[in-house]
């Protein structure tokens, strides 16, 4: 294998496609010096030495040295300059660079090969012996800390000792005195922690830098930071070693960071900052304040001192020459690193610049106005996840954040609001007018009153796909799910986070897009979804072949849903209608009845509620479908659980209330997931079917005659795994459907479907689709019974699957292509040999992941059905994916964990 990949002087010896390779730096480099642009040369060792240093006990490979000591005969030959002499030595960065950005979560070294030999010979071959202290005092302390392992507290604390000492602020007012004062203290230092000496061998040095490099790879934030942006852990970093450019060289020289276009704004202007006589860490660091780059920033920042424009003019011409060139090369903006070497300028870096979803909109949009992209470019550009910072209110980025404890970010946007701790308070407070947020241990179905009531949730237990955050998400609520380091105290009515106790009142800010849980109210900035971002989403549209619809149990959640431009409701949980209010002991009186005639008696109360709500989503999604799930409740969530809850319950229905709890005993069941619930209760049970249908046709009846536009009524069975349990429930169903409209005169179109949402119906597929108009896949419940995982309990040890390396993302968030994908697949293909227009869908949380719906457009199926706040994503995604299958590619956002596992998030 080829480890070593040199660069310079013009020529590379990679690409910027080579960025498995190269890393994404390594690659850049590469392209940057093929193009002609100023790259000081170098060379990269590829990503596949670091997987080899970490599979063999952190060892290299034998014949990598022999590679790396050639690549530097190649620097020299270029330089004039020889890595360790005593004359003219050649200095040399060493930086990680993986395949995808990871800025600053690994380590770099800079001035390496510098001794106490060669720091004098750089003094005396570049006649500036202040420059030369400078970078062996920077060297010592980088190399101390990055290679070593010494705190760069320490190295911090001797050099604020020693500028306090001499009564000075700057770095740059040390003289020579003071810097060779400083490396004596920096050596002493070292030998004391370690017991050992500073290595003043230039290749020890090398080889030192490099392992660590490496060996940082593993480092906690680089892991941290790779989980959170799903960047595979088998992938490894390149290290890019480079001659060293000095912008620490006099007040000739500088160096800065730029990006082509305001990555908080997407203007299209250059934006960045620089230092005078400084190295690259000086910038990010915050040791010193930077000057802008362009007058115009300077201006607007009201900052008194020159801008590069100003203080290096042809410097300036040249660099903005070059940003112009690389974005239009990129066709992106880009995220730029420079030096100025007396006058001379030099690029380090360029990159895909990290921005904002809102920066990320407009300059989509006016990339392709310019003609720089193509509108379906442009489209794909857009990571669907990050639009939904434009769906909801956000935190001011510029606002001071006093941040007392963090969970899961589960439901995007950020809510301020008082503590209350039972849901019957926020309902209490919602009438007064007053914001809260509802904190909770846990939230159950009992809960919905108060979820709703609230601006949002917090959590001390549950995953990203708890009830609280699937319930949130639903409802478009900011929540924050499985903040461990909270404790609530439910009868004292505290919330205690580290040494602070907050009590019911206080008030606190949730930022459902961090995770994080704030103390007091914080500045929000509410959304916007004209402009830059409609036109985005309308070149979305023009692009996809799905239809995207909505998971809607509410007239709420339908108009938030049309808003958002769902094509139709997907799925609607008839069973979520019953939480609110009175209607749960409806329900309950209902489910604990004895007899039919018990049965119907609550049915008939039950039936004009149902018929009102279905007649107002008719109403509000005038001409698009409906899909309407029949009754699918595990009946545990509805079942009185309290003594107080058991008398009103026997109150209400003249039963004694031991008698009661007798009857709730029997009805207990140890899994009620896979227990007496969707057509298994119908089968049972069709007095519900009956009355279910009937609001569902008298609704239509009425929707019709109000709008004049026609009522698309879908129908779906839910749970079935036999095609004769479909033709028993789809009989009831046509027999009240006939009575109906014998009754009102009028004709009514209805579809009657089933949820594929267990395997033997997947299997079974070709045979169930004989009797069934429509498949959606519930891929909710058919994670669960393809992998035998509760989704209510899979975070207990989720997080330890993925944290080992077993699976790259949670099933539940995520489709296993693999295993729950398969049977899709499969399911899709023989229910299209029964019908060959099956219509297909998918509903449930995977419905609004872009991965899942990049696998959707793929099988095929016809539509997606997600949570209303979740339609424009889907909207973006569902383009992307058919753009992507257009030219045969994977889209741009897809996961990488999910693409170096052949599209897998869960291994074979």
């Amino acid at each position: 294998m080829k480890w070593v990949y040199r660069f310079g002087d013009g020529h590379a010896e990679g690409r910027a496609d080579d960025s498995e390779l190269l890393g994404g730096k390594g690659a850049n480099l590469a392209e940057m010096c093929a193009l002609g642009l100023p790259v000081p040369p170098g060379l990269t060792i590829i990503t596949h030495a670091c997987r080899h240093f970490h599979d063999n006990n952190r060892t290299l490979p034998d014949d990598l040295k022999d590679e790396v000591r050639n690549g530097i005969r190649h620097m020299e030959a270029l330089t004039g300059r020889t890595f360790g002499d005593t004359v003219h030595p050649l200095l040399l960065s060493v930086r990680s660079g993986a395949r995808a950005s990871m800025p600053g979560m690994m380590d770099t070294v800079l001035n390496l090969g510098l001794n106490d030999l060669t720091v004098e010979a750089l003094a005396g071959d570049s006649g500036d012996a202040r420059f030369a202290w400078d970078s062996y005092r920077r060297f010592i302390q980088m190399y101390g800390d990055v290679v070593m392992g010494i705190d760069h507290e320490m190295f911090a604390d001797i050099l604020e000792d020693e500028k306090a000492r001499l009564d000075i602020e700057q770095d740059t007012d040390l003289s020579v005195a003071d810097l060779r004062d400083l490396v004596a203290r920096y050596k002493a230092l070292i030998e004391d922690e370690l017991g050992q000496t500073f290595p003043q061998s230039p290749e020890v040095q090398l080889w030192g830098a490099i392992g660590a490099v490496f060996s940082s790879w593993k480092n906690a934030r680089a892991i941290t930071f790779r989980a959170l942006h799903d960047i595979p852990d088998t992938w490894g970093t390149a290290v890019s070693v480079q001659a060293m450019v000095f912008g620490n060289l006099g007040n000739s020289s500088a160096t800065g960071v730029a990006f082509t276009r305001n990555p908080s704004t997407g203007e299209n202007a250059l934006y960045g900052e620089f230092l005078v006589n400084a190295q690259g860490e000086d910038v990010v660091a915050g040791i010193r304040t930077p000057q802008s780059i362009t007058e115009a920033s300077r201006l607007e920042s009201g900052s008194d001192r020159p801008s590069l424009e100003k203080l290096m003019p042809d410097v300036f011409v040249e660099f903005t020459t070059i940003c112009a060139r690389l974005e239009r090369h990129y066709g992106d903006m880009q995220d730029i690193e420079f030096t100025i070497e007396r006058s001379k300028l030099w690029m380090l870096q360029t990159r895909t610049a990290r921005r904002t979803a809102r920066a990320a909109m407009k300059a989509a949009v006016d990339m392709a106005d310019e003609g720089l992209i193509s509108r379906d470019d442009a489209v794909a550009r857009i990571d669907p996840a990050s639009i939904d910072q434009l769906l909801h209110p956000t935190i001011d980025p510029a606002a001071r954040r006093d941040i007392i404890g963090a969970g899961l970010p589960a439901s995007p946007g950020a809510a301020t609001g008082a503590i209350v701790f039972t849901s019957e308070a926020a309902v209490a407070a919602r009438k007064e007018g007053r914001d809260v947020i509802l904190v909770r241990v846990e939230t159950s179905p009992e809960d919905i009153h108060g979820m709703h009531a609230a601006r949002g949730i917090l959590t001390i237990r549950g995953g990203m796909t708890s009830h609280a955050a699937v319930v949130a998400r639903g409802m478009g609520i900011p929540c924050v799910s499985g903040a461990g380091s909270l404790r609530v105290d439910q009868r004292a009515e505290t919330l205690v986070a580290r040494n602070i106790t907050l009590n019911k009142g206080d008030i606190i800010t949730i930022d459902g897009s961090s995770g994080h849980v704030l103390v007091g109210a914080i500045p929000m900035i509410q959304p916007e979804l004209s402009g830059d971002f409609g036109c985005i989403m309308a070149w979305a549209d023009a692009a996809r072949r799905m239809s995207v619809r909505t998971n809607a149990d509410t007239p709420a959640d339908a108009r938030a849903a049309r808003s958002f431009g769902a094509e139709g409701i997907g799925l609607c949980r008839t069973e979520h209608m019953f939480f609110e209010g009175t209607r749960i002991n409806v329900m309950r009186e209902m489910i604990l009845a004895e007899n039919e005639a018990g049965r119907r008696a609550a049915l008939d109360q039950l039936l004009p509620m149902q018929r009102s709500d279905f007649a107002e989503l008719f109403t509000i999604m005038q001409g698009m479908p409906v899909t309407i799930r029949l009754l699918d409740p595990p009946l545990h969530e509805f079942l009185p659980k309290t003594e107080a809850e058991v008398r009103d319950v026997a109150a209400n229905m003249g039963l004694d209330p031991v008698g009661l709890a007798q009857r709730i005993d029997a009805l207990h069941e140890f899994n009620p997931m896979l227990g007496h619930r969707g057509c298994r209760l119908a089968i049972s049970y069709p007095e519900i079917v009956e009355m279910q249908a009937r609001a569902i046709f008298e609704a239509a009846v009425l929707a019709a005659r109000q709008t004049g536009a026609p009522v698309l009524i879908e129908i779906l069975v839910p749970l079935v795994s036999l095609r004769a349990e479909l033709d028993y429930i789809k009989s009831q169903i046509d027999t009240v459907a006939k009575a109906v409209i014998g009754e009102a005169g009028i004709a009514i179109d209805y579809l009657v479907g089933t949820m594929i949402e267990l395997p033997r119906a997947a299997l079974r597929a070709h045979i169930i689709a004989q009797a069934a108009d429509f498949f959606s896949f519930g891929t909710n419940d058919l994670t669960q019974t393809t992998f035998g995982i509760s989704r209510d309990d899979a975070a207990s040890f989720i997080a330890t699957y993925q944290a080992k390396g077993i699976i790259n993302r949670d099933p539940f968030i995520s489709l296993d292509f693999d295993g729950v994908g398969e049977l899709i697949q499969l399911g899709s293909e023989r229910g299209r040999q029964t019908k060959p227009n099956l219509k297909l869908g998918i509903c449930g949380e995977h419905a609004g992941d872009p991965t899942s719906i990049w696998f959707c457009e793929e099988t095929g199926l016809d539509y997606v059905s997600c949570s209303p706040f979740r339609v424009p994503i889907a909207r973006l995604a569902a383009a992307q994916a058919a753009i992507a299958q257009g030219r045969s590619q994977s889209p741009q956002h897809l996961p990488q964990a999910l693409v170096s596992n052949n599209g897998v998030g869960v291994r074979q």
